[in-house]
């Protein structure tokens, strides 16, 4: 009999992050658009993602079976309590590792595009020691942006 091999505890987070990662990116999605244009349509999500109106309509079929969305055919998604607090909360640990990264010295449009996709990953002990860093970081005034070759 052959000896079962199963998952590593890295892999097995890593596939729960990017889980995790498409929520997020989708909430925080039909957020900006209720807030922008008043309403998150399939079309416009799909547009803005740059993926086809299956694959969004799938995932919001996932979306609303975790309770995140409600959808209903030809009607606009939108974010159920739950799902306006996991794009609030992914909000605010995109701004934490931006403003992490910024500490560091990285340039604002560096940082930015690295924030996306660390945002995502990061574990509870990492993003309270990245908090607490910025904090002291902030508090003692004595951090300023270091020169750095994309923002000379």
């Amino acid at each position: 009999m052959a000896k079962r091999i199963s998952p590593s505890r890295p892999a097995r987070r890593q596939r729960a992050d990017h889980a995790a990662e498409n929520a997020e990116d989708y909430v925080e999605l039909i957020d900006d658009l209720q807030q922008e244009i008043g309403a998150a349509h399939k079309s416009d999500i799909a547009a803005r993602l740059g993926v086809s109106h299956v694959t969004v309509h799938k995932t919001i079929n996932r979306l609303k079976s975790l309770g995140l969305v409600n959808a209903e055919a030809h009607r606009a998604v939108s974010l159920t309590d739950k799902g306006r607090r996991i794009a609030q909360k992914a909000r605010e640990r995109h701004q934490l590792v931006l403003r992490f990264l910024e500490h560091l010295g990285i340039s604002k449009r560096v940082a930015e595009d690295d924030a996306e996709g660390l945002e995502h990953h990061l574990s509870p002990e990492t993003e309270r020691c990245m908090r607490r860093f910025c904090k002291a970081m902030e508090e003692e005034g004595k951090w300023s942006r270091p020169k750095t070759k994309s923002s000379r």
